[in-house]
């Protein structure tokens, strides 16, 4: 019996230490896997508990114009956060925060309730508010300095320069494009408190500084970019419009001087205006140019020798192709003539007849060489490529009415920069919006200096086309684009606007696309009417802008008048 009872108790030792032994082997595992499995888990979140991270926005970078004058800035502004572990009476912070801020009292309090170390209550508030906040001083609430971006000439090339959002992140325009370059690199104020929540004295506390962003200068003149805005104006005023575009560019760089179309909007605001206005149609819009275009087919019909200038022509008022007769704007036609006087009239069945001339393989490879059919990598948002009808599938008729302008799409910044590359010496340009990035000390970051990519024309046929599209100011179908004393070179343009049902009775588009001085171009400037009310022919209500615009900026230049300027005839 006693044996037995012995035998008992051994066993159950056995299965106590047993027991003990399994139970130790446990702890010492999980000892092991906190101690080199999660150690650097439980470190940060101890750390967490104990460390609170306010952020140092960093100040937005400026943005310039090419002469330095300030467009875009950022001024100081406070915000107000809350760490919630060191609120001592949630409801009654709640209450008088939401009374200060003009808040909702629940979303508040669901905000002071969040079991996280840091929250925004809210962004960028009047200095009176954040004054009241700094007055009641509630436990676990402080404020904080943001950046504010304001656009210091309010309209003004909003369409380039774009906007910025509550996080101080671009948005559109040249504000999204260089975000990387002006947004710069938010810092820290590091504070270590205890398990109530007080500050730890001569524990963690530190000053992590924000790097501030960038400076951006662009290509543009804010002169003449006033000077355009203002013409765009009256323009939208006199001819009621539904929308106008004008584009100043330098045609031996590629610089663009400015671009501004109307409607637009105030980006100091810019919620408070439909997204449909942010969009910058001077590069998202094609369409179909009509006889603007007709200088490109001018450029390459004299470039690959097709034609001359003295070539005669006999315009009978219309042309056949594939079975279509296409009409010349004037009725009866212009009769004989030398092909200068087909470009000067404007004349359909001249530019038929050269554009067959070319045929569908060397025209092609000039409009792609024009960068036509592609985005031109202006580096703005929204850019799009234009329509061209695909090479393998171009007709004959197709050929016949791209050469004067239809059939195809462009945006005005392709035909501006296009025309560029025919007057300046036959030499493309990509166009450019940006000319460098400095740091905040002057430093160049980037340095964008214009590069031609490539010869489009030879230099004599540039002069050609110089000199015929003065021609046209002094005695064609853009007279209205005259100005005493300079000698200036154009074109007219008067296309009907497609729609889905083919050419739009009654809509047209008016444009005029021209440079001076003629003889050595310092500005390619292109006016782009849409829709207007009344008269729509781009001689009449185009050109006329054109002339407006030109002039100041010729005077703000100080291109000095000649003698030898093209007159009226």
């Amino acid at each position: 019996m006693a044996s037995t009872t012995g035998i008992t108790v051994r066993r159950r030792l056995a299965v106590f230490f047993l027991f003990i032994a399994i139970v130790m082997i446990g702890l010492g595992c999980r000892l092991v896997f906190i101690q080199f499995y999660q150690s650097e888990w439980l470190t940060e979140n101890a750390i967490n508990q104990r460390i609170r991270n306010i952020p140092v926005e960093a100040r937005r970078g400026k943005i310039f114009d090419r002469n330095g004058n300030e467009l875009a800035i950022s001024n100081s502004i406070e915000s107000v956060y809350a760490i919630p572990a060191e609120i001592e009476n949630v409801d009654k912070t709640a209450a008088e925060l939401a009374a200060i801020l003009n808040l909702d009292t629940s979303k508040t309090l669901n905000k002071l309730k969040k079991r996280q170390a840091f929250t925004w209550i809210a962004r960028k508030v009047t200095d009176e508010q954040a004054t009241l906040v700094r007055k009641i001083n509630l436990a676990g609430i402080g404020l904080t300095e943001e950046g504010e971006r304001y656009y210091l000439h309010d309209n003004l090339a909003s369409h380039i320069i774009g906007f910025s959002g509550l996080d101080s992140q671009g948005l559109d325009g040249v504000e999204l494009t260089y975000d990387e370059y002006l947004k710069g690199s938010r810092g820290n104020i590091v504070i270590e408190y205890d398990a109530k929540g007080c500050e730890i004295p001569h524990a963690i506390h530190k000053y992590i500084p924000p790097v501030d962003g960038n400076d951006v200068y662009l290509t543009i003149d804010m002169v003449i970019q006033q000077i355009v805005e203002r013409e765009l104006d009256k323009a939208m005023h006199e001819t009621q419009a539904k929308a106008v575009t004008m584009i100043a560019m330098k045609p031996d760089t590629g610089e663009i001087l400015a671009m501004a179309s109307r409607p637009d909007y105030n980006p100091n605001n810019f919620t408070a205006y439909p997204s449909s206005l942010w969009r910058n149609i001077a590069i998202s819009n094609a369409y179909e140019p009509g006889s603007t275009f007709k200088i490109l087919t001018t450029s390459a019909a004299l470039d690959s020798n097709v034609v001359e200038l003295n070539d005669y022509f006999f315009d009978s008022g219309g042309i056949d192709v594939q079975g279509r007769t296409i009409h010349c704007w004037k009725h009866g036609g212009h009769g004989s003539q030398s092909f200068k006087e087909v470009v000067e009239n404007s004349c359909n069945t001249g530019f038929v007849t050269v554009g067959l001339r070319l045929g569908v393989d060397r025209f092609y490879d000039y409009l792609e060489d024009f960068g036509l059919g592609k985005e031109t990598e202006v580096n703005l948002p929204g850019e799009a490529k234009g329509i061209m009808i695909k090479r393998s599938k171009a007709v004959p008729i197709n050929l016949a009415t791209m050469a004067m302008g239809q059939s195809i799409a462009v945006t005005p910044l392709q035909l501006a920069n296009a025309v560029s590359s025919c007057i300046n010496g036959g030499l493309y340009y990509k166009p450019q919006i940006v000319r460098g990035i400095k740091d905040n000390n002057g430093n160049i970051i980037e340095d964008f200096s214009p590069i031609s990519t490539k010869r489009v024309i030879e230099e004599k046929t540039s002069a050609k086309v110089r000199s015929v599209l003065e021609s046209v100011v002094a005695n064609g179908t853009g007279k209205n684009a005259y100005i005493e004393g300079y000698s200036i070179g154009g074109k007219t343009g008067t296309a009907q606007k497609v729609g889905d049902g083919g050419y739009m009775q009654g809509k047209y588009i008016a444009s005029f696309v021209g440079f001076a001085p003629a003889n050595k171009p310092q500005i390619v400037l292109l006016v782009v009417i849409d829709e207007p009310v009344g008269p729509y022919y781009g001689g009449q209500i185009a050109a006329p802008v054109f002339r407006n615009a030109m002039g100041d900026i010729l005077t703000y230049l100080k291109i000095k008048k000649t003698a030898t300027s093209n007159k009226k005839q």
